[in-house]
């Protein structure tokens, strides 16, 4: 029988992004089969790898914090973005967030890939185009 749960973030787990994420809806923690959702706190300095999510649209709401991220086929566009703020992400569009500074970035992310890691695909060629 499907049913209602109700998720406390209590466990963590490594992303292939390089960033360590607070678990929360997924396949892999409720059976979820449209969705994925979890809480992500960049530290000061902290960047992600240049990666993409293969078939899958992501939304983010930022609780807390600046970020700023390089996206497109070349990392070409960069979005800054600050507690409040909304971000879409198509899918297949590679990206490579980061955090500034001087604090943490907290944010709340939502994916069309029930799984946590299934669909992150990493694109280290585009690495050494963000400074």
């Amino acid at each position: 029988m499907t049913e209602c749960r109700k998720i406390r973030p209590a466990e963590r787990y490594a992303g292939k992004q390089g960033f360590t994420y607070d678990a929360g809806i997924a396949r892999e923690s409720v059976g979820a089969t449209g969705l994925c959702m979890h809480l992500l706190t960049i530290p000061p300095g902290g960047r992600a790898r240049a990666h993409k999510h293969a078939t899958h649209e992501t939304a983010i709401y930022q609780l807390s914090g600046r970020s700023v991220m390089y996206w497109g086929e070349r990392l070409q566009y960069r979005m800054e973005t600050e507690a409040g703020d909304m971000i879409y992400i198509p899918a297949d569009m590679p990206h490579l967030p980061f955090n500034p500074g001087p604090g943490p970035c907290t944010a709340v992310i939502a994916r069309t890939d029930p799984s946590e890691q299934e669909s992150v695909v990493l694109l280290p060629d585009l690495e050494g185009l963000v400074p």
